[in-house]
């Protein structure tokens, strides 16, 4: 019987938009996959300004993952995101499946220098969406220098990898349109008054 193989996508999400999105149902068939979950993180590893209240950054993604089926939100009580504490969780919870994990190109420098990253290298597959800034040969070359090779991966360009959350939530600030910015989270984040506070950018 075949192993069921479920993607995961954590990241801060801060908010999802289109880039996400598409990068998820790229997955999907690259890797084919039978569902993505979503993994919001409560504190982002990397340190970021004006990051909204996680349950409103859950509630956007749900309201964008409606028009998905395979599509879910998954809510881990961990306050970071780490190997050694959240695989096991992950591996308990889809017991019997493949999981599969969803990257943004930008994370390959840094991903070795995660502790017990060989631990999740060996034991699940990796799908890297390419940004903007990155292409193809640099970022196979990165990876094939890491002490510990993925288990499988595959890497392909993201439809939009010029989006961003900082344009989207920009727009937002300003009550704007950009691209990247999903209608559903246009209407919750002026329902609830979201970025509003942003600092004006520096020009």
């Amino acid at each position: 019987m075949t192993q069921p193989r479920i993607g995961i996508y954590a990241g801060t999400f801060n908010p999802v938009h289109t880039g996400h999105i598409t990068f998820a149902l790229q997955a999907m068939e690259a890797a084919e996959l039978e569902a993505v979950y979503f993994l919001p993180e409560r504190q982002p590893w990397r340190p970021k300004q004006q990051v909204e209240h996680f349950a409103h950054r859950v509630a956007m993604l749900k309201q964008a993952s409606l028009p998905h089926p395979q599509f879910h939100v998954m809510e881990l009580d961990d306050v970071r995101f780490t190997v050694q504490r959240t695989l096991p969780k992950l591996q308990q919870h889809f017991a019997g499946s493949q999981l599969v994990f969803l990257f943004g190109s930008d994370i390959v420098s840094g991903l070795p220098n995660w502790t017990h990253i060989e631990q999740l290298l060996q034991q699940s597959e990796l799908v890297i969406g390419l940004r903007q800034q990155d292409d193809l040969e640099t970022v196979k070359q990165q990876i094939e220098g890491w002490a510990v090779q993925p288990k499988v991966l595959s890497i392909f360009t993201s439809y939009a990898p010029h989006i961003s959350s900082s344009s989207v939530r920009d727009a937002l600030q300003r009550r704007t349109q950009t691209q990247g910015l999903l209608k559903s989270v246009q209407r919750y984040s002026d329902h609830h008054w979201l970025y509003v506070s942003l600092a004006e950018p520096k020009r």
